[in-house]
């Protein structure tokens, strides 16, 4: 299909009589279409459509139509039927009132075209540009982030099912590429075990049985992958997706000790990074915070927060749930300056802020990074009589550091640190540390000859020194209250357009649903700020009420979301 230029103009005359008749108060639709215009011009798409064949629908259109779809909570049949009788749709699309609309697979395509680009950005670009124009979007201010996890669209599986599955997968995948060649190699008992869903099989409650039973899936699965690499076998079906996935997975939990197929031991799988948790989703992973474990992404929200303005989402960041949130400050930012969305200050929780990205943040793009910082846990910080390193006085341009009782170090030296960061190690002489009257509170370990310091570099150093100083304050700790609105915010998106759980498969159509999620959310705030809908204050159980005001937890009741 290719696209012609044209889309959306003015809405026409009788379509606009019948919508005011019919919506006397207005609807969201209309409303974003009288206040904001035309979102998304043709032109923003004209990439992903080559230039000759039939003409595709408006793809400023669709990409309304999907931002309208999540703001509903529609689906695509739904969405399509939406467009063909709701008149506030056509209003807002600027269709005839006897404009047939498309077909609901047109969606599923058009979600292609933006996944295949990477495009789902632009959509949540169109609205913040046009909420821009209106004055509704101010940057300059302070933004707040915070993260949560998302489930992965398929169900979770325990490891007698992943890998029973994965095989399964497999089978199923080279039936249809070489079918007679597997009639061949298949063993009698595999159309037993694996002809029918994992889930639809009872496995033995007993652990000796269980541990048979994945033996056999193992011995199977391996069978399998040796015939697909011995000498005659076709080489088109070894390339397939499912066979692929099946190789990682037996090489995750499977390996062979002196001929016989085993179960790996825990110690012996791959980091978590690495392992795949579904054969149906092979980029889905498993996550951890604190209590909570599941099997899919993670999602990073960043909002603007004025009180004078409507609180919108300027940046979506979407990663497997294995990457850690204090590695995401300089990806939010460099995302956040590429469309001219810095805050001056970034509030978030205690996930996000380090030392390197805090001074990174600073140094890159003039940001003030906010949020808790780790505190000193070292034996020597004890304030009972330890000497940490803010006892030591340091000579950055020296190179020297001077301790409690007036030494100063021998070496001063750049290394790695076990995480692969950059730190400088100082070393004191044990002529000196020996004999030294402070020994016991300077250094913690009898055996230990001298006293040493792992510094971090100078700018880093200093930045999380004055950032432990700052959040003693209680100036800070009442600033920091603008950042729990953001939780809000999470819960919105959660409720109203289902980010809990992906819709698809992949990482890259997922972060495509999480792109329209801000968009959604971004019109629901627009349309609530144009009706001066008031935001939703926090919300306190009858029995929490109860508690005397004395213990009561900070108000964050004029930050939450609408």
């Amino acid at each position: 299909m290719s696209m012609r230029a044209g889309g959306p103009g003015e809405v026409p005359a009788e379509t606009v009589r019948v919508a005011r008749a019919a919506f006397p108060k207005g609807s969201l639709a209309i409303r974003i279409r009288d206040e904001l215009g035309v979102l998304f011009s043709d032109g923003r798409f004209a990439d992903l459509f080559p230039a000759r064949g039939k003409p595709a629908w408006s793809p400023g259109r669709l990409a309304l139509v999907l931002v309208l779809q999540f703001v509903e909570g529609l689906t695509d049949r739904q969405a399509a039927e939406a467009v063909r009788a709701r008149i506030d749709f056509k209003y807002a699309l600027g269709l005839e009132l006897g404009d047939p609309g498309f077909d609901f697979s047109v969606l599923s395509e058009f979600r292609d075209r933006l996944v295949e680009a990477d495009a789902g950005r632009r959509v949540l670009d169109g609205v913040l540009d046009a909420a821009r124009a209106k004055g509704l979007l101010k940057t300059a201010g302070r933004a707040r982030t915070d993260s949560t996890h998302v489930l992965s669209a398929a169900r979770e599986m325990f490891w007698l099912e992943m890998v029973s599955e994965t095989l399964r997968s497999a089978l199923n995948a080279l039936a249809q590429a070489a079918p007679e060649w597997l009639a061949d190699v298949a063993e009698p008992d595999w159309f037993r075990h694996y002809a029918t869903r994992a889930e639809d099989s009872r496995f033995p409650k007993a652990h000796a049985k269980r541990v048979e039973v994945g033996q056999r899936i193992g011995t199977d699965g391996t069978r399998l992958f040796q015939a697909l690499c011995a000498p005659g076998a076709p080489s088109g079906p070894r390339d397939l997706p499912e066979v692929e996935t099946l190789r990682r997975v037996w090489l995750q939990h499977f390996h062979q000790v002196e001929g016989e197929v085993r179960r790996r031991d825990p110690k012996d799988r791959p980091p978590g990074a690495l392992r795949l948790v579904t054969p149906y989703d092979p980029e889905a992973r498993g996550g951890r915070k604190n209590e909570l474990i599941w099997d899919g992404y993670k999602v990073h929200l960043t909002e603007t927060c004025e009180p004078d303005a409507p609180n919108l989402v300027t940046n979506v960041a979407t990663t497997v749930a294995t990457v850690a949130d204090s590695v995401m400050s300089e990806t939010i930012h460099a995302s956040l300056a590429e469309r001219d969305c810095l805050p001056g200050e970034h509030w978030v929780d205690a996930g996000y802020p380090t030392a390197s990205q805090i001074a990174a943040a600073r140094r890159e793009h003039g940001i003030a990074l906010h949020g808790p910082v780790a505190a000193n846990t070292s034996a020597q910080s004890d304030p009972a009589g330890g000497h940490g390193q803010e006892a030591f006085t340091i000579d950055w341009d020296r190179e020297q550091v001077t301790c409690p009782g007036g030494h100063t170090s021998v070496n001063w030296s750049s290394r790695l640190s076990e995480h692969g960061l950059p730190v400088i190690r100082v070393r004191f002489s044990s002529t000196n540390c020996r004999p030294c009257p402070a020994r016991t509170a300077c250094i913690n370990s009898p055996n230990a000859p001298r006293r040493e310091l792992r510094l971090r570099r100078h700018d880093e150093h200093h930045a999380l020194q004055a950032a432990r100083t700052e959040q003693q304050t209680d100036d800070w700790k009442e600033r920091y209250k603008v950042r729990a609105g953001v939780e809000g915010t999470i819960a919105q998106g959660v409720q109203r357009c289902g980010m809990r759980r992906s819709r698809y498969r992949g990482l890259a159509k997922t972060s495509l649903q999480h792109q329209l999620t801000g968009a959604a959310l971004n019109l629901t705030r627009i349309d609530a700020h144009l009706t001066d809908t008031p935001r939703a204050r926090t919300r306190t159980s009858h029995f929490t009420a109860l508690r005397p005001p004395t213990n009561r937890s900070a108000g964050r009741n004029d930050q939450d979301p609408h």
